[in-house]
């Protein structure tokens, strides 16, 4: 029948042992050593390997800038249009991919400068002693490095560094890939500084920089990338807006050299002012170009006009128009004026209307205010079509296919045109309203002309071309002059406030200090998290705690790691820390045996739960501590399987204890006497085919009987009780019976089980023993446990210190005591 006692292995521990936790993290002491030593040495070749990369920055202020020349009396109108998306737009410009190809172009930066280093190649961007002068119309090898070895201050030889017979080739004029052969091109050819260099795949010289002085021997390497791709990179130029001033952006850049990142943050700025402060000027301009070609025609008709009034009045006397004469002729001339304004706003709309009906390009527009047109709405409609012209423009130049790109500007541009062509139409009906005005007033006062003599009516209408040619030019040369004034006096909206200069720092990475205590971070982490994981997948007993928390049988004794040869620890070295161990076991034993009110001889059997606790070693050295205190002991090898402990005492094992219990040999004749003084042994014998019955035979108690008599103390070493049963069927013999377990190596759930075979009755009087046992974490090469274990230095003179491999911990172990005894 089932005790409630024999589920009592289902009881769980579950709580987190922190104390054999920090025990066992201390004992791996070595590989948290080793995992430091790799982590530092990997972030130490990650910081010498890799390249630094730095970060600078430029920044730049966004402010609508009023010509300080335009007044409300300049009769010249420009409208430069409004600002307030502005600072959105020069983000957006600035990240464009046709802002950034002019940048790269002008600085050639698809162009690498290069040098080997000896874990990287290192962009020497503006500290190589030569620059590359690109015949641009010409193929360039693509992507392939091209060595550079100075021979003399003014010659080099270039080597193709290429294996096939082919290379990719690029033309940046027009930005052609294709291929080119090289078989029969030699290679590792000497040129001259200044000398083109004219190959199929290379077309270029090479071009000394001033005050950077050229290392005879060094080999420099150059190399031509895609200038797509170089355009792309740049892209990645980050801008942010202030929050606190709308108005400020700042624009930075990484990469590997600061020279390089320097020079384009500085350019992008540079090109974006050039490009915007074109931009404002083109409707001056357009506008100027309109009036020198307007000049041109007007001198002519003045010359002709002038020419004309000479030859009237040459060989006569001045004709002299009377008073009343010279008032009609004054209001005939302002008459002619104003009719030749209207025609002048006449032909601009219709100019303008046939140009917005029949072109795309409305870049080259002259200002309205040419022809005297002051209409606001115009104006200001023609300023932002010649803008929206001009960017649309750009991106042609940038976008070689597709037109999804500028489909916006493309719809802005034709909804402009209609409200343009809407304003020409009412404009022209007004303009023809007046003229019609004019035109009758001006033929009323020509026929008040008639009335005056034929020579000064003669005189009169020469008068009047010349007048008007003189006038027309006179207000055509004012409004130039405004106009180049105005283009003059005109300012950009953008500013910087500071520039990019490289003034050391902006490092970013690799942050070599980062790298090192991420490496002692990991060098420390993975370690522990491998104790971690073992100390949960190991169920072995590791400690005192483990057992004392799982039973209530007492432990007599901890025993440390053997450090002789054989299992005769206790004889070989007498005076060592674990021969002290067994001493205090024996001591544990007698004052069980005197509790128990034990007299005369007694028996002690060892077992365990299975083979390799130490169960035999721990028999020999008991069996040596009372053989040692002069107290009569045999020890009975009762492992009949697996017999073991002949081999330590150079005996045979021909005849034991199976021949006394089969009845072939006596009890004198198996019994051996050994070296130790007062110690005697009886060997297992040959294995027996049925070792269980022997040992529950009549004889079993018959020989430990007669031993009795003989013995002071008898030793069972016993067959493992969680394989076989014999150690159970051994234990009626025995008054004390000693449970080994070994460190490292006997299961928890094994406890539980011993438990269960004590609560049954199976096994009595039962003492635990902890076997193997290696406290690292103490000091000295003590086991935290038993006499002399883990006092370290003051435990000399009383033990046989065994010789520590670790001579060099020994040796501060024993200085730090001493200096410890000395304060």
């Amino acid at each position: 029948m089932l005790d409630v006692k024999d589920f009592s292995f289902f009881e769980n521990q579950n709580t987190f042992d922190f104390k054999g936790f920090i025990i066992k993290t201390a004992s791996y002491w070595k590989w948290f050593v080793f995992g430091l030593v790799v982590c530092l040495t990997i972030a130490h070749q990650v910081n010498i390997r890799k390249q630094k990369i730095y970060s600078l920055d430029t920044t730049i202020a966004v402010i609508e800038q009023d010509n300080p020349l335009f007044t409300s009396n300049t009769s010249l109108v420009f409208n430069w249009g409004g600002s307030s998306d502005q600072v959105q737009n020069i983000a957006s410009t600035l990240k464009s991919r046709s802002h950034n190809e002019l940048v790269v172009e002008n600085l050639d930066f698809y162009i690498d400068y290069l040098k080997d280093q000896k874990y990287f190649t290192e962009d020497i961007y503006g500290k190589s002693p030569f620059r590359v002068i690109l015949d641009k119309t010409k193929n360039q090898a693509l992507q392939i490095p091209i060595k550079i070895k100075f021979v003399s201050p003014t010659e080099f030889v270039l080597t193709l560094n290429s294996s096939a017979n082919s290379v990719p080739v690029i033309n940046y004029s027009n930005l052609i890939v294709g291929t080119e052969n090289i078989d029969a091109t030699p290679n590792n050819i000497k040129y001259k500084v200044n000398q083109d260099i004219n190959l199929p795949y290379l077309n270029f010289k090479i071009v000394l920089n001033e005050n950077i002085q050229n290392e005879i021997g060094q080999e420099y390497i150059i190399r031509f990338n895609s200038f797509d791709e170089t355009v792309l990179k740049y892209k990645a130029i980050k801008i942010s807006i202030d929050e606190k001033a709308a108005s400020i952006l700042k624009l930075s850049l990484d990469g590997t050299n600061k020279a390089r990142i320097v020079d384009y943050l500085n350019a992008t700025v540079n090109t974006l002012i050039s490009n915007q402060l074109k931009n404002k000027n083109k409707f001056a301009d357009n506008t100027i170009a309109f009036i020198d070609e307007t000049l041109e025609t007007m001198q002519k008709e003045l010359k002709d006009s002038n020419d004309e009034l000479r030859n009237f009045t040459r060989n006569k006397s001045v004709v002299e128009i009377n008073d009343a004469g010279q008032s009609v002729y004054k209001e005939v001339k302002d008459l002619d004026f104003q009719n030749d304004l209207l025609k002048r706003k006449l032909n601009y709309y219709n100019s303008l209307g046939n140009y917005l009906r029949n072109s795309r390009d409305f870049s080259k527009l002259p200002a309205p205010t040419v022809a005297g047109i002051e209409d606001p709405n115009i104006i200001a409609n023609v300023s932002e079509l010649i803008s929206l012209s001009v960017s649309r423009s750009e991106m042609d130049r940038s976008i070689k296919s597709g037109t999804v790109y500028y489909d916006e500007k493309d719809n802005k541009i034709s909804a402009l045109k209609k409200v343009l062509l809407e304003n020409i139409n009412e404009a022209k009906n007004s303009i023809q309203f007046e003229s019609n005005q004019v035109n009758s007033s001006l033929s009323s006062a020509e026929l008040k002309l008639k009335l005056l003599p034929e020579n000064q009516q003669q005189y009169s209408g020469i008068m009047r071309k010349y007048d008007l040619s003189s006038s027309i030019y006179e207000a055509y040369l004012q409004k130039r002059s405004e106009a180049s004034i105005v283009k003059a006096a005109n300012l950009a909206d953008i500013q910087f406030i500071d520039p990019a200069k490289d003034i050391g720092g902006g490092l970013i990475g690799p942050r070599t200090s980062v790298n090192y205590v991420m490496g002692i971070f990991i060098g420390l982490l993975l370690p522990l998290l491998i104790v971690f994981f073992l100390f949960f997948i190991n169920n072995s007993v590791q400690n005192t705690e483990d057992i004392s928390s799982k039973t209530n049988i007492p432990l007599i004794g901890v025993v440390g790691v053997k450090q002789t040869e054989s299992n005769l620890s206790v004889f070989e070295k007498p005076k060592s820390a674990l021969s002290e161990s067994f001493r205090a076991i024996r001591s544990s034993l007698q004052f069980l045996y005197k509790k128990q009110n034990f007299e005369g001889s007694k028996v002690l059997m060892l077992t365990s739960t299975v083979s390799g606790e130490g169960k035999t070693f721990c028999s020999l050295n008991i069996s040596t501590v009372f053989a040692l205190s002069e107290k009569k002991t045999v020890i009975i090898g009762l492992d009949l399987r697996k017999p073991k402990i002949f081999g330590d005492f150079d005996i045979s094992n021909k005849v034991g204890v199976v021949d006394y219990l089969i009845g072939t040999s006596t009890l004198d004749e198996i019994i051996y006497k050994t070296k130790i003084p007062y110690l005697d042994v009886i060997t297992s014998g040959p294995v027996p085919p049925n070792p269980a019955e022997l040992i529950m035979s009549e004889a079993m108690g018959e020989m430990i009987a007669e031993l009795k008599k003989r013995y002071d103390y008898i030793i069972l070493d016993t067959p493992p009780v969680g394989l076989v049963t014999d150690a159970v069927e051994l234990s009626t013999f025995a008054d004390l019976t000693i449970y080994v377990m070994r460190q490292n190596f006997t299961k928890k759930e094994m406890i539980n089980l011993l438990n269960i075979r004590v609560g049954r009755g199976e096994l009595q009087n039962v003492s635990i023993i902890l076997n193997g046992f290696e406290n690292k974490a103490k000091y000295g090469a003590g086991y935290g446990y038993g006499y002399g274990y883990g006092y370290g230095a003051y435990s000399n003179g009383y033990h046989e210190e065994d010789e520590s491999k670790y001579a060099i911990v020994r040796y501060f172990r024993n200085l730090y005591f001493k200096i410890s005894k000395r304060t």
